[in-house]
């Protein structure tokens, strides 16, 4: 088997498992990234794990190799000035729509070890008495096992909890254990973390109010994306948003979502007016 041969194995693997692609700029670190996995089995080569991988019993070895394939890269408050148009603009929109229900449903797809949801909490534990009485669920979800299990544990070294947050949330909703911070109970219990791929169906029946899926769909293919914006366009209210990564847009699903015109990366449904004459919708598969 050739070196190009054993990259499509893995890649095809990747695709399989998540939807994203492995495109010319990213075949380059796939060796650097599989090196742990190298090391444990004793080789060297991704002809060697191409062979072990298709001829394997192993139950967990594909996960285990998508999971290090996957870009995990978050920090708290990444991109703060997204966080801030929440807070100034869409969160309290939301709470003069939902005045009679107190009822806030937020999804943070893709969600990796947990920093965007936690900010998600920080940003409304910052405002008592807006959400005072309010029934509050923050759903996050990632594809990699490993991500949702760092989620879960809540545990961020010094380095991560530098990132993005200041020394008064730090202090105000984290606990230093040993060479970690952990997060407060209070900061934790908001949020539900659960793996979920988000090609194969939502976090529950009922619509979400807010969703962020950013800095995701960028490394998936077209198909896949066309697929994923179908999925994230049925998770909304119809009067939901939402939020993409800076460099992402809807350019595949023009028919299910539109600008939102408060902000760049923030869509909401097209209603049945706004489709008229747009021809058959795309549905999810």
């Amino acid at each position: 088997m050739s070196e190009s041969a054993a990259l499509q194995v893995i890649a095809n693997l990747l695709y399989a498992k998540t939807g994203q692609e492995v495109t010319e700029s990213r075949r380059w670190r796939v060796p650097a990234a599989l090196h742990g996995i190298f090391k444990e089995l004793r080789i060297d080569s991704l002809e060697e794990l191409a062979r072990i991988l298709q001829g394997t019993h192993s139950a967990d070895l594909p996960g285990r190799i998508v999971d290090a394939l996957l870009n995990n890269e978050t920090y708290f408050f990444r991109d703060r000035n997204y966080f801030e148009l929440l807070m100034q603009q869409i969160l309290p929109a939301i709470a003069e729509r939902r005045s009679a229900t107190r009822r806030l449903r937020i999804w943070s797809a893709g969600c990796s070890t947990g920093q965007e949801p936690l900010s998600l909490a920080m940003l409304l534990l910052a405002e008592p008495e807006r959400w005072r009485r309010w029934s509050i669920e923050i759903v996050a979800t990632d594809v990699s096992a490993k991500a949702i299990r760092a989620a879960k544990a809540g545990a961020y070294s010094q380095f991560e909890i530098q990132r993005g947050i200041s020394i008064t949330e730090m202090l105000t909703h984290f606990a230093k254990h040993k060479t970690q911070w952990r997060a407060q109970d209070a900061l934790r219990r908001m949020v539900r973390f659960q793996q979920a791929n988000l090609l194969n169906g939502l976090p529950g029946e009922e619509p979400f109010d807010l969703v962020l899926c950013r800095n995701v769909l960028m490394y998936f293919a077209p198909e896949a994306r066309e697929r994923a914006l179908a999925r994230l366009h049925g998770a909304l209210a119809p009067d939901g948003w939402l939020m993409l990564g800076a460099g992402e847009t809807v350019l595949e699903q023009p028919r299910l979502l539109r600008a939102a015109g408060c902000g760049a990366g923030l869509y909401q449904p097209l209603l049945a007016n706004e489709r008229t004459g747009l021809g058959r919708l795309a549905a999810p598969v």
